[in-house]
């Protein structure tokens, strides 16, 4: 442990969850595309045809933003810093696409209460289960990929800011899982299946988990629609109709990036959150090179850094 309270090799780690943000982002822009020409997706999807630039990216980049400065900030997820900088990036651009549940959220956060609070009180009192904290934390498992365990719990914090609900954080947990596996090397990883067995052996009981268990057991060689009427695409915008359809195309196109977001993308549903947890754990395998340099400039430039 650096001075500073970061890892000693905290620059290599941030290499890795800088890596994982760019194909997070990608994916999200990408995906975002599509509903623009939502009755056109079957036939953009055949001819892989590209949305026209530029992609806008959506809540899902902006709160993986957040998360990746905390972890540069302090090596670690620091709750009360990372529900500050959700409220600060919310405020200074709230048309990204945040669900009404999350602009209450961080709205009431921006103002000065507390995020255990509100993040608590939504839906009854019973917290979210929704597949925002899912759809930011990949950089986070890259970050942690040298101990599962660490990316796991890291992982259940950074949802608890605004998902309180234990499904909400187990669809965090499965992906960061996801995400710290893919950086092993390729022996060490071992086939790309092992990886459904790695993320449930970390992602507690419940619908999320047994919706893994579901997608594992689903042939890899089926088309991804039919996957995605099986297993949820995100429609609901539910962790446990999103997280087992992203961990099945993850593992169907581990090692290539494009092949992966054109995969996703046909499932259609909630696609740019599909699209950029897919994004951000494929390219933990493929590197930045797995991104074709013309879906790099047609995304938005990102803003890394906010002060607060």
């Amino acid at each position: 442990m650096s001075s500073t309270g970061r890892p000693q090799d905290h620059a290599e780690r941030m290499g890795r969850a800088l890596l994982s943000l760019e194909g997070l982002s990608v994916g999200d822009g990408f995906g975002e595309r599509f509903f623009a020409g939502r009755s056109l997706v079957a036939q953009w999807v055949e001819a892989r045809r590209l949305p026209t630039p530029p992609w806008p990216y959506t809540d899902d980049t902006e709160m993986a933003l957040s998360l990746v400065q905390v972890l540069d900030e302090h090596g670690r997820v620091e709750q009360a810093r990372l529900a500050s900088l959700f409220g600060k990036r919310y405020r200074d651009n709230p048309y990204r696409g945040y669900g009404g549940t999350a602009q209450d959220i961080l709205e009431r956060v921006h103002l000065g209460l507390s995020w255990r609070k509100v993040s608590s009180e939504v839906f009854g009192g019973t917290g979210s289960k929704g597949n925002g904290a899912a759809m930011r934390v990949a950089p986070l498992g890259a970050y942690f990929a040298d101990d599962l365990t660490r990316a796991a719990s890291e992982a259940r914090l950074s949802a608890e800011v605004t998902h309180f609900h234990p499904e909400g954080q187990a669809g965090a947990v499965a992906i960061a899982v996801a995400a710290a596996w893919a950086c092993r090397t390729a022996s060490e990883r071992g086939p790309a299946r092992e990886l459904f067995d790695v993320v449930l052996a970390h992602t507690p009981p419940g619908a999320t988990r047994r919706g893994l268990e579901k997608a594992r057991a689903w042939p890899l060689d089926t088309t991804p629609t039919a996957a995605a009427k099986e297993l949820g695409s995100g429609s609901r915008v539910l962790s446990e109709d999103t997280v087992p359809f992203v961990v099945w195309c993850a593992v169907r196109h581990l090692e290539h990036y494009e092949d992966a977001l054109w995969s996703t993308v046909s499932g259609r549903g909630d696609m740019d959150t599909t699209c950029a947890m897919v994004g951000g754990i494929v390219v933990l395998v493929t590197g930045a090179a797995g991104i074709p340099p013309e879906w790099l400039r047609a995304r938005a430039r990102l803003q890394l850094r906010v002060d607060v």
